[in-house]
């Protein structure tokens, strides 16, 4: 019977210390939860830290983007109205050099002209931009101002008794434009105030046929007789 009893007392231990076990590690596993949870916790507050600092940032950038928007809306009609008052500025400084080339010396006149109707047909196109008509426009005024330091030599047509002839030209920049003829036994010059071709005394003749070999680069840099017309008596 005390055996027995001591059984009963030994199972019930054992019972309770199971019970005590299983307690244990039901706790264990709820604290294993609660840091498991705690970990999370601590993440989405990570998290939403974060997207609170990208969404302050987004907000800035999406300002800043608004501002920028206003400010090409401003530009863009700024540029417009800047449109309108170039191309009036443009349109004159074409017809202004059309103007001056044909009151200029004849020389190289297909060529002159050429550039002339191409600017006034690149003023007519609005495809192209106004900073390339600009351009354009002013690389042709320094083409023309750089005639006036130059010295060259060319060939062109010219009528002469009613007949076309083939002639050698030499332009001394903007002082002398002069012709001698394919046998070198004629020469001329413009002249002009009276605008006319004007054929030269044979003295010219060694003068205009250095002055074309120099243009040629035949003969180094020298200096060379032309007839120069006498300034205008303004008194």
């Amino acid at each position: 019977m005390a055996q027995q009893n001591i059984d009963t007392a030994i199972a019930e231990e054992r019972q309770d210390n199971d019970k005590s076990i299983a307690s244990q590690n039901r706790i264990n596993v709820i604290d294993d939860e609660t840091d498991e949870m705690a970990v999370q916790y601590r993440a989405t507050l990570d998290t939403i830290e974060s997207l609170r600092v990208y969404n302050a940032q987004l907000e800035k950038l999406i300002a800043s983007q608004e501002e920028e928007l206003a400010s090409l809306d401003d530009q863009i009609g700024n540029v417009t109205q800047v449109g309108r008052e170039v191309t009036p500025l443009m349109l004159r400084m074409v017809d202004a050099l059309a103007t001056f080339v044909a009151a200029d010396v004849p020389m190289l006149m297909t060529e002159r002209a050429e550039r002339i109707a191409n600017l006034q047909t690149l003023m007519d196109r609005a495809d192209v931009e106004d900073s390339e008509k600009y351009r354009r426009i002013m690389e042709a005024y320094q083409i023309e101002n750089e005639y006036g330091r130059t010295i060259e030599v060319y060939q062109d047509t010219l009528s002469m008794d009613g007949e076309a002839r083939t002639l050698d030209f030499l332009r001394v920049g903007r002082v002398a434009l002069l012709y001698q003829t394919l046998d070198g036994e004629e020469v001329g010059a413009w002249d002009q105030k009276a605008r006319e071709w004007v054929e030269l005394p044979s003295s010219y003749l060694d003068s205009i046929r250095k002055g074309i070999r120099i243009a040629r680069k035949q003969l180094a840099p020298d200096m060379i007789r032309v007839p120069v017309a006498a300034p205008e008596d303004k008194s």
